[in-house]
């Protein structure tokens, strides 16, 4: 696949070919649902907790006695009692689960697959600007249409262009280490900058 690459100002500058082993693949949607779900479940803090009945702040002591009327119960703690612990309530744990690191490869080079697919992703020469202006990067933005769009730049992002993107709703912006499967579906366009797309290709050879 053959694109042009542009720049922030709207100007060709040539034109690249994109590799199909990574952009022309066969999009399976089981491949990006498993590793959507990978990255959300990494990403849940689980830190809830109850207190349970061995963390009670009520006494321990037998309350009545075991034989003579009524039921046989322990203690307050337990779940029945207005302020006993919570029976089988939540603790903090890991939501974490495992995928293989073969899968998460393939998973990405889908996610580009179906951006290139369906036409949503752009490249650029550079992304560097001479002032960290927002609503000058918000104008340009506008004239290239991307109101929604994931930004990738080489190793480094440019400081100034990194600040002046951050305050504008729907742009994301990532240095190439940071490029993500959940980042890629979530946003409408997808743009590369040289650099980002020869760290890709390098990155799968």
């Amino acid at each position: 696949m053959e694109l042009q690459i542009t720049s922030l100002d709207g100007k060709s500058g040539g034109s690249v070919t994109l590799k199909d082993e990574i952009f022309g693949l066969e999009v399976r949607q089981d491949i990006l649902h498993r590793m959507v779900r990978y990255q959300q479940l990494k990403a849940m803090a689980g830190t809830h907790d109850v207190k349970n009945r061995s963390e009670g702040v009520r006494t321990g002591k037998k309350f009545k006695k075991q034989k003579g009327g009524g039921a046989r119960h322990g203690d307050r703690k337990a779940p029945q009692f207005r302020g006993g612990g919570r029976a089988f309530g939540p603790t903090p744990r890991s939501h974490a689960i495992d995928l293989p690191k073969k899968v998460r490869a393939l998973a990405l080079k889908h996610a580009l697959s179906a951006k290139a697919k369906a036409g949503e992703i752009t490249i650029v020469d550079t992304l560097v600007t001479k002032e960290a202006k927002t609503a000058a990067l918000r104008t340009q933005f506008g004239k290239l249409e991307w109101a929604n769009a994931l930004i990738i730049d080489g190793a480094e992002v440019d400081q100034k262009f990194a600040l002046a993107a951050r305050n504008i709703p729907q742009i994301d912006v990532l240095p190439v280490q940071g490029i993500n499967v959940v980042d890629i579906l979530r946003r409408q366009r997808l743009v590369l900058t040289k650099a980002a797309l020869e760290a890709l290709e390098a990155r799968f050879a």
